[in-house]
């Protein structure tokens, strides 16, 4: 009886798709019986942990697709339409913007469910050969800028050109992309906290957004930032071939290479998991899963999957041991209340 209503139940999710499919405009006719997640290379492993593990509590049910894209590239995916040919998850190491909620819903993805999952921490980190670095969100920023506070190109070759108390040692930082969540909380929480350390930063603001933006988180271009992809691992690599660099990635990686890495503290605090998950070090952040409620019935456990998620987010959880921070007990009890109720996100506070 188990199997038969497994069965009927598979048959009407992959109906219900093909209809949904139907509706969102060029998928007539298409079906999908395994989960599809994309997005953030921070949010990726454990996506594929909760993956290995919901195949492990349900027989017969495919392994879910975990795509590595970015938060930014995710979201243009999770956003351009509901039906088979579009993922049902949007993995996100930052919260969906205002703008891409607005996609979404012009794209028919109307109800969207947000999830916290965890915390975590934007990591500093050098080669265990590396010279010690201890840097602020000033000196990041005056470092990185393309245009330091607005008085022209950033012509600092040196840590020590930023800083008098920094060696001589050339400026070389390996980070994410643009598409990166990871690089949009670099801007948010670093870059952006350093450029306000100018008062006048802080009257742009309020006089230019758009200038604002660009003077306090644009990114040089010269060579002393390099774009490393979607691949954290890459980082990691790089930072072992060139112990005077300095890489940026999510605390989850920083934990898994103690063996050849260490910490870069930001304002005399270092990433660890009592500092990220208290909010004491400055480069905390949540991460999210979004959710199309209109591929729930559709899409063959993907409640379970949701279910799977919840059952190990907690500090004693195996998301905790591959690296996640738990989140705040306050937090991950809001959170199990909606996978339990599947609550649309409304928008009103993305920015």
């Amino acid at each position: 009886m188990k199997t038969f209503a497994l069965l009927a139940a598979t048959t009407v999710s992959v109906l219900s798709l093909a209809a949904c499919g139907d509706q969102s405009g060029g998928g007539a006719g298409q079906t999908r019986d395994q989960i599809r997640a994309v997005g953030s290379s921070t949010v990726y492993p454990f996506a594929t942990a909760v993956a290995e593990l919901f195949v492990q509590g349900n027989a017969g049910m495919k392994s879910p697709i975990i795509e590595s894209t970015g938060t930014g590239g995710g979201m243009k995916l999770f956003c351009a339409g509901v039906g088979a040919q579009h993922p049902d998850i949007a993995d996100a190491s930052r919260r969906m913007k205002k703008a891409e909620f607005e996609q979404c819903a012009a794209n028919g993805v109307k109800d969207i469910v947000e999830i916290q999952v965890g915390v975590d921490g934007l990591a500093f980190a050098e080669s265990n050969k590396g010279p010690g670095l201890k840097l602020t969100p000033k000196i990041v920023y005056e470092a990185l800028a393309a245009n330091p506070y607005g008085k022209g190109p950033n012509k600092a070759q040196t840590w020590k050109d930023v800083d008098p108390s920094l060696p001589a040692i050339a400026i070389s930082v390996f980070g994410p992309p643009s598409t990166s969540g990871t690089r949009d909380s670099l801007a948010e929480l670093i870059l952006e906290k350093g450029c306000q350390s100018d008062e006048a930063m802080k009257a742009l603001k309020e006089k230019n957004e758009d200038e604002y933006k660009a003077t306090c988180t644009r990114i040089r271009e010269d060579g002393k930032y390099v774009d490393s992809g979607e691949n954290d691992n890459l980082i990691v690599q790089k930072l072992g071939a060139n112990p005077n660099a300095v890489g940026v990635f999510g605390y989850s990686f920083l934990e898994e290479n103690k063996d050849t890495l260490k910490d870069v503290p930001i304002n005399g605090v270092e990433a660890t998991y009592e500092t990220v998950s208290t909010g004491q070090y400055p480069g905390a952040r949540p991460l999210y899963i979004y959710v199309k409620k209109a591929h729930m019935t559709a899409i063959p456990g993907l409640q379970g999957f949701l279910n799977t998620f919840a059952a190990n987010w907690n500090p004693d959880g195996a998301l905790t041991k591959r690296g996640m921070v738990a989140a705040p007990e306050d937090v991950r009890k809001k959170s199990a209340e909606t996978v339990k109720a599947l609550t649309v996100l409304d928008g009103s506070q993305l920015k």
